[in-house]
């Protein structure tokens, strides 16, 4: 039985900040895909990743 909308219950991602709206793409190398989802917590790993590059290109300017 699927929940009825607006169901307060169900999981609920619990996010350090949230999210942008828009999304960012690129395109990986062949077999990037399938690997990259076999790692646990991929998305927010990723995500500290991306900080961890702005954060370096910030400090080298």
């Amino acid at each position: 039985m699927p929940f009825q909308k607006g169901n307060k219950l169900g999981a609920k991602k619990r996010l350090k900040r949230p999210l942008d709206k828009e999304i960012i793409a690129f395109r990986g190398y062949e077999g990037h895909k399938q690997r990259l989802k076999a790692i646990p917590n991929w998305q927010e790993r990723l995500r500290e990743y991306v900080d961890h590059l702005i954060s370096r290109q910030n400090d080298q300017t």
